[in-house]
C-alpha cells in the first residue's frame, strides 16, 4: 500500500529535557535479545520490579504479549519479522522521549533489524543486553514446547532450528544464562545502568 503523502510531523510543546526534569530520570531502551527460552521474559519482568523498587518508571514490552494486540495481523515470515521489531522499536522509542524506560524482551533475530530499534531510540538511549545461553539449553528449557514442535517440522520458520539468529557483534551486555541467575543478571544489568548514569 502506498505511503500517504499528506501527512505532516507536529512538534511538540513539551521537551525531553523537561520531561526529564519533571519526572526525575532519564528515559532510555533496554533491548533483551535472544532465542526463545533464554529467559528475556523472565529477566523482564525482574527488571522492571527492581528498577519500580528503586523508584524508577520503566514498562515492559514483551514480544508476545505485543502479538496478542498491536501485533496481532503479523506472522512469522522474514518480512513479518521485520515488522514486528519495527513496531516494537518504535513504540519503545516513544516511551523513552516520554521519559520512561522501555524494557522490551524480543528474540529480534536480525541485526539490521535491532540497529533500527537502537537508531529510533536516539544516541545514549538503548542498551543492548544479549541474553546467550547454548541452543542445547535452550531446548532442554523449552518452555512451551516449541522446540520439539519446530524439530518435528510442526512449527516452520523457528528461529534457532530452521530460521537463523544473527547474534550482536557488540551488544553494551553479553549474558550467558545457563551461567548466571536471573536475579543476578538484573544486577548486571543494573549496574551497567548506574555506571552509564542511566538511572
Amino acid at each position: 500500500m502506498p505511503k500517504s503523502r499528506n501527512i505532516t510531523r507536529t512538534k511538540k510543546l513539551m521537551s525531553t529535557v523537561a520531561r526529564e526534569k519533571a519526572l526525575g530520570q532519564k528515559g532510555f531502551v533496554i533491548w533483551l535479545t535472544g532465542l526463545s527460552g533464554s529467559g528475556k521474559s523472565t529477566i523482564a519482568w525482574k527488571l522492571d520490579s527492581e528498577l519500580f523498587r528503586i523508584g524508577r518508571h520503566a514498562y515492559v514490552l514483551d514480544g508476545d504479549n505485543l502479538r496478542h494486540g498491536l501485533n496481532s495481523d503479523l506472522g512469522f515470515s522474514d518480512a513479518d519479522r521485520n515488522e514486528n521489531i519495527r513496531r516494537a522499536g518504535e513504540v519503545a522509542a516513544l516511551f523513552a522521549d516520554a521519559s520512561i524506560i522501555a524494557v522490551a524482551a524480543f528474540i529480534s533475530p536480525f541485526r539490521k533489524d535491532r540497529m533500527n530499534a537502537r537508531k529510533a531510540a536516539g544516541k545514549g538511549r538503548f542498551v543492548e543486553v544479549h541474553l546467550c545461553p547454548s541452543l542445547e539449553t535452550c531446548i532442554s528449557r523449552d518452555p512451551k514446547g516449541l522446540y520439539r514442535k519446530a524439530m518435528k517440522g510442526q512449527i516452520r520458520d523457528f528461529t534457532g532450528i530452521s530460521s537463523p539468529y544473527e547474534e550482536p557483534h557488540r551488544p553494551e551486555i553479553r549474558l550467558d544464562t545457563s551461567r548466571v541467575k536471573p536475579d543476578e543478571c538484573v544486577k548486571t544489568i543494573i549496574a551497567h545502568l548506574r555506571r552509564k548514569k542511566l538511572i
